[in-house]
């Protein structure tokens, strides 16, 4: 990327980080909780388990493994805890930047819906519905804390629209394929060092210091920004199926790339001195504007096995590769023409998702699952932000699936994540930071998840 070194440093680049802001419940910025029956084994054989129709998000292949028509609602709430410790900041000229750690907590707790809906046109050819919240997480520091220049509240929120078919070739094959409407949603904001900016246009020409109402100083003329944008993209999915012996199958899914161009707007608040107004009187920076933005969804690959063992006792497990590698810049380009294009390097990595898990069914209306998972994250420490303060996970779940009567079911999943310590270590030198500043220090997160989950059969 290129260096923004220009007095709207802080403001342009705000918006390149947080239009996929960071959720800190799926490596990058994924969400996995679409079904609270694979939640049970931390997804473990989530491509090949077909357990219910909500599996239809892993793999619609596994619809065919159902029969007449249904209907699955489930609903996830997902509560992280992240709290910033031992932040130290410094504008470019090296002067201290004051302010507290951020809060106790910037996760946000959050809801997370799914719902699928199943019809069997016949024994063999099925179509399904599945309407998800695939991406997103909001969050939020103090106003006044030292990495404000960085980041303040950042918000995603998705749906994504999944119309599947699938077709059972022969008795031991599947396929499966769905057509994907996304629509994504995002809102940011930053403080936005003004002081800084003016003091570095004096430095530049002296001769502008009687323009502004006061002498502009570093981090005591502090403004906002905040910028939304919204867009739809579309996709596609695949799923196929195999299933050699009645107590073993196997299946592998793609899911891919959704490409987006959000339309928004940025609004800028001033600060109370006149430093803000004056520089956008100078430059014609600083206006309230029209944005566009890129944003990729990364396409994965998956694979997962499952076995039963006993009448009683099933394993399965899961691979999954997400293919960060496409998140690699985001350009955001301002209508305004004194605005030039912000361009933000991250240069993420592919990651790896692998579970395993077991199942135990004591009786036809009764089933227990257990499941330990390991979610890499593609952030490289490079790169980290605080918007984006993920690190690698560690998940233990556990659930349980009970038949109350004939055509309901439900079940309940309970998962645990261990993050690992994610250290931010970023330099005002580094691209986009002129005026963001220095800043260092370290968090500390876990996640707890609740789902519960009915399915109807009709």
């Amino acid at each position: 990327m290129n260096k923004v070194a220009t007095w709207a440093a802080a403001s342009c680049g705000l918006a390149s980080v947080a239009l996929i802001s960071a959720p800190a419940l799926g490596a990058g910025f994924a969400l996995k909780e679409q079904s609270s029956s694979a939640l049970g084994n931390a997804f473990a054989g989530a491509t090949a388990e077909a357990g219910d129709i909500s599996y239809m998000f892993f793999n619609p292949a596994g619809l065919t493994r159902h029969s007449g028509n249904q209907a699955t609602a489930a609903i996830s709430y997902i509560a992280p805890k992240s709290e910033p410790q031992d932040m130290q900041g410094s504008t470019i000229a090296g002067l201290p930047i004051t302010g507290g750690d951020g809060g106790d907590d910037i996760g946000k707790d959050a809801p997370v819906p799914a719902f699928y809906a199943m019809f069997s046109v016949n024994e063999r050819l099925k179509l399904g519905l599945g309407v998800n919240a695939p991406f997103g997480l909001e969050t939020d520091y103090a106003d006044g804390w030292v990495g404000r220049y960085h980041g303040l509240n950042s918000e995603l929120k998705t749906i994504n629209i999944n119309p599947n078919i699938a077709y059972r070739l022969t008795d031991g094959f599947s396929v499966g394929a769905g057509f994907q409407a996304q629509y994504a949603e995002a809102s940011l904001s930053q403080a936005v060092d003004f002081g800084s900016i003016g003091a570095a246009a004096v430095g530049a020409n002296p001769l502008l210091a009687g323009a502004f109402p006061v002498a502009p100083t570093p981090t005591q003329q502090d403004g906002k920004a905040k910028l939304e944008g919204d867009d739809w993209g579309y996709g596609f999915n695949l799923g196929i199926m195999l299933e050699p012996f009645e107590s073993t199958r196997f299946g592998l899914a793609y899911r891919s790339e959704v490409s987006h161009e959000l339309d928004g707007d940025i609004d800028f608040d001033a600060d109370n001195s006149g430093v803000a107004a004056t520089l956008r009187g100078l430059t014609g920076r600083f206006v309230d504007s029209d944005v566009k933005a890129s944003l990729t969804t990364p396409e994965s690959i998956s694979a997962g096995f499952y076995h039963e063992l006993t009448p009683k006792w099933a394993v399965m497990g899961e691979v999954q590769w997400t293919m960060w590698e496409s998140f690699d810049e985001l350009r955001i380009r301002f209508e305004n023409p004194a605005e030039g294009d912000s361009v933000t390097e991250e240069n993420w990595n592919n990651a790896v998702f692998g579970a395993i898990g077991v199942t135990y069914r004591p009786n036809s209306q009764w089933a227990f699952r257990a499941g330990a998972a390991y979610d890499e994250s593609p952030i490289p420490d490079s790169t980290r932000t605080p918007r984006i303060p993920g690190n690698d996970r560690q998940w233990l779940a556990i659930g349980a699936h009970w038949l109350p009567m004939a055509g309901v079911a439900l079940d309940a999943g309970y998962t645990h994540i261990f993050v690992d310590e994610a250290d931010v270590d970023l330099s005002a030198t580094d691209t986009g930071n002129t005026f963001r500043g220095n800043l260092s220090g370290s968090y500390d997160a876990s996640i707890d998840i609740v789902s519960l989950q009915a399915t109807v059969s009709f």
